[in-house]
């Protein structure tokens, strides 16, 4: 099996990479220097000239607020890149597995979203990647498209290295606490994307189409940030007093949305996942990083 990986210096790429994949199976880890997803007229020649079995897409522009103002840039990777690559793999036959948000949703339900409800993106971030699930969808019948939330591990930007590095600056944190969601391990997501990517290569009669995967059990941003520091105790790291706010006293350029719970009953029926606990898997990482394990990738076979 030969898998192309893009976006393999983010969250849940740099898992992939990382990911314990059966010894015959070829990682393609594709970085921006190989594979500029800016640049779509390259990602058809790159893919046909690959031989790849299965391509996985977690590659986005995931800066949700610079994306108000950089909406070209943000639309060229998350809109225009599948769209491609959904071109692309269906011309020569494979499978196409990609990384969606929670995003795609507004946030106005009352209770979890499952995959046939209605989207309604409210800023640039969210609508780029609505419409690169439509290309996906509409360019290769053989696809997954995974949304997910929260993403957080000891590689890269997220929540959890925020608050760890700001409990070092400040006695006090102020956090939302009025938007709910899932915080999900990038290590988690990728086991399932190597699952579902293998079971595609394998069975042509797999299932495909949309699925939601995230951590079990919904919380806020402000008790996310209390049970980072909860664990972190025992390692030493500084505890600062968190303080709860409406979103109204942290205002961004792109709105967030207010429930982000993704309903997982499909995945776990189709795919046999079953999501841990945010809790465990936030268990983990913050472990990583107490010992000083760097994550570095080790991808080559």
């Amino acid at each position: 099996m030969r898998i192309l990986i893009t976006g393999v210096t983010g969250q849940v790429g740099h898992a992939l990479c990382r990911y314990d994949w059966p010894e015959d199976a070829e990682i393609v880890a594709a970085s921006r220097h190989d594979l500029d997803l800016a640049e779509t007229e390259s990602i058809a020649s790159y893919i046909s000239a690959g031989r790849f079995d299965a391509v996985i897409n977690p590659a986005a522009y995931t800066a949700v607020d610079r994306a108000e103002t950089d909406l070209v840039a943000a639309w060229r990777v998350n809109a225009l890149a599948p769209a491609a690559m959904a071109a692309a793999t269906w011309k020569v036959g494979i499978p196409l597995i990609c990384v969606s948000t929670d995003y795609v949703f507004d946030g106005t339900k009352a209770g979890a979203y499952n995959e046939d409800a209605p989207i309604s993106p409210s800023g640039v971030y969210g609508a780029s990647k609505a419409a690169g699930e439509l290309a996906v969808r509409t360019g290769n019948p053989r696809h997954v498209i995974l949304r997910t939330s929260w993403v957080f591990s000891a590689h890269g930007a997220n929540f959890v290295k925020t608050m760890l590095r700001l409990a070092e600056e400040r006695p006090r944190l102020r956090v939302v606490d009025d938007q709910r969601g899932c915080p999900t391990s990038a290590r988690d997501i990728a086991a399932v994307l190597a699952k579902i990517t293998l079971r595609l290569i394998a069975d042509p009669q797999a299932p495909t189409g949309t699925y939601h995967f995230s951590n079990a059990e919904p919380t806020t941003w402000c008790d996310f940030a209390k049970e980072i520091f909860r664990q972190t105790e025992p390692f030493g790291y500084p505890v600062p007093d968190v303080e709860a706010i409406a979103t109204t006293e942290y205002p961004t350029p792109a709105r967030r949305p207010a429930n982000s719970v993704l309903e997982t009953t499909k995945i776990e029926r189709d795919f046999a996942v079953v999501p841990r606990p945010w809790r465990e898997a936030l268990a983990e990482v913050l472990s990583d990083l107490a010992h000083g394990v760097t994550e570095e990738s080790e991808v080559t076979r």
